[in-house]
């Protein structure tokens, strides 16, 4: 059995904005980085084997003060991983909502559907996606066994893993909160995978409300999208 404490990486302008990012390489923000800071010191003396992150620069920024503490093994390096990237949302990369609606309002209609197998121009399902996503973490836990991972990522790599550890479809909105900075625990035996804790934000509890995209609130209406 291997522990993995998910964390998703901090906030940066374009969380602010609600745009989508992806894969595009956007730092964290001043608020971003605090919350990398406050992240730090909650797990300063949890016991970590390994440190695993996104190769995308708000994920290394994130998981850069997480090496130091009481219970982390000399030398503790991080492993950069682009298999732990976020979706690839291709051609809305960068893109807020309203103007995703104006500019390609047949592909955002698709997009609210949350069919498993649709994919933006240039970019990846969320089927392919997952089969990314799950591959690397399974492979994580293999070449770890009885050992605790750190794992800084992203929002839909943490969907991905929720989703495939309560049993939930691929398809429809996300069922999860997913905070920036937020702190997560699965345990992973063979490709099977218990959540311990999920969305702890307590050490963010006197900062500023994060912005949400809510998934949940997106519905089709007779070919009209409403968000």
């Amino acid at each position: 059995m291997t522990e993995l404490i998910l964390i998703r990486h901090g906030e940066t302008d374009w969380n602010r904005e609600l745009r989508f990012q992806g894969q595009m390489d956007v730092p964290l923000n001043a608020m971003g980085q605090q919350q990398a800071q406050r992240l730090a010191r909650r797990l300063a003396s949890e016991q970590l084997h390994h440190l695993v992150s996104s190769d995308l620069i708000r994920a290394r920024q994130t998981a850069e003060p997480l090496g130091q503490g009481a219970g982390r093994p000399p030398g503790l390096q991080t492993q950069f991983l682009s298999t732990l990237r976020e979706q690839h949302f291709g051609m809305v990369e960068g893109m807020r909502v309203p103007d995703i609606k104006r500019q390609h309002p047949l592909a955002w209609e698709q997009w609210v559907r949350f069919d498993a197998d649709f994919a933006f121009a240039g970019g990846e399902s969320t089927r392919q996606f997952h089969a990314r996503v799950m591959f690397a973490v399974y492979e994580l836990a293999q070449c770890h066994p009885g050992q605790v991972i750190a794992l800084v990522t992203h929002g839909g790599v943490l969907d991905m893993i929720y989703r495939t550890a309560l049993g939930l479809p691929l398809s429809g909105p996300r069922q999860s909160l997913i905070p920036n900075a937020g702190l997560s625990r699965v345990r992973v035996r063979e490709q099977a995978l218990e959540v311990i804790q999920w969305a702890d934000t307590a050490h963010l509890a006197d900062l500023p409300p994060q912005p949400v995209y809510d998934q949940q609130k997106l519905r089709v209406k007779a070919g009209a999208v409403d968000a």
